[in-house]
């Protein structure tokens, strides 16, 4: 990935430029990035290799322009013939609950931790992830407001391609997040803590992020094996996005039984594009692109692109679509239903 930054510059971690100032750690950033990054390296080496000549430096990585990218299942349609957009959905899907909805709209996530917070205290599984959902969305801004504006000036002043995207991203979490402070200590601790107390209060969603970390409720094979089973059951979509940095290389060489979709690098993206097509909020505004941007620098040129156009075009050679698209139908099973 040090070959997509300009020169003179050392990666950070979470595949952040050393010489940008990042002042938190999220949660996103640590268990997802660096896996989903390496997916990346594919289309940020072919964009350099394309765009610099030796010698000259390498701005800042981010996917290549987008060209149309169909999925094998797309049909033709005739274009002279207005028609609505039906979205197709997984039987038996997850519908997003009002909190959830609220958490990707709120203009004022410290108001909408505070409106949720008397429930999360009463120890509903629901109120409680999503409590630290905002707490790793905003931990970067909280933990050093004044440094992550200065940080977000200098990317748009070295006008290098793609600063435009990384700073309107920036943007919107110092916008959603502008209430919360230092002393709020929204730290990778306090947000794992979190997440622990979410899953011992029911929450599968919190479940999952803490095998995905790594840390599991229990370290039996048993209970690893039953979880992820839950997760692909259940349907929802918080649960599979969650759950799929630990599916990705970080799942490499353990026993998953029937489960064929982990160990790999496409693994990973195949249970985030499971996500987005059974609900998860995976617009280009939204807390998993905005994320991956402002945190990890992975931003796509198109402003309008969502994930999984993202990912098809900039994350996934030619070759690999196919295979990726085949272990999503595999999460999913194969009989969709319209909404």
């Amino acid at each position: 990935m040090s070959d997509a930054y300009p020169s003179g510059y050392k990666q950070g971690p979470g595949g952040t430029p050393a010489g940008v100032r990042v002042s938190g750690r999220s949660l996103i950033a640590i268990m997802g990035v660096a896996l989903l990054a390496a997916a990346f390296v594919y289309a940020g080496r072919r964009t350099a290799s394309e765009q610099a000549a030796p010698g000259e430096s390498v701005p800042v990585r981010v996917a290549a322009k987008p060209q149309p990218t169909a999925r094998k299942a797309d049909a033709p349609r005739d274009d002279s013939v207005p028609v609505a957009e039906a979205k197709v959905v997984p039987r038996g899907a997850v519908a997003p609950s009002p909190l959830r909805v609220q958490f990707e709209q709120a203009p004022d996530l410290y108001a909408y931790a505070q409106s949720i917070r008397s429930r999360a205290d009463a120890g509903e599984p629901e109120a409680i992830w999503l409590l630290s959902r905002v707490y790793d969305y905003c931990s970067n801004y909280a933990n050093a407001p004044v440094d992550y504006g200065n940080d977000t000036r200098t990317i748009e002043s070295m006008k290098l391609r793609g600063a435009s995207t990384m700073t309107e991203a920036r943007n919107r979490v110092s916008s959603r997040c502008a209430r919360f402070a230092p002393s709020d200590n929204l730290s990778y601790q306090m947000i794992f803590l979190k997440r622990v107390e979410a899953a011992q209060s029911g929450s599968l969603p919190a479940e999952a992020s803490l095998l995905a970390a790594g840390k599991p409720l229990e370290k039996t094979e048993e209970y690893r094996l039953n979880l992820v089973d839950r997760v692909q059951r259940s349907k929802d979509p918080e649960a599979y996005s969650a759950l799929s940095p630990g599916m990705g290389i970080a799942a490499n060489g353990r026993r998953w039984g029937d489960m064929r979709v982990a160990g790999t690098q496409f693994a990973e993206l195949a249970w985030q594009l499971a996500a987005c097509e059974l609900g998860q909020d995976c617009s280009p505004k939204g807390s998993l692109m905005t994320s991956y941007c402002a945190n990890g620098g992975i931003c796509s040129q198109d402003a309008k692109q969502d994930f999984a156009s993202f990912v098809y075009d900039a994350a996934i050679p030619r070759q690999g679509a196919d295979v990726v698209e085949d272990m999503v139908d595999s999460l999913l099973g194969e009989q969709r239903t319209v909404q």
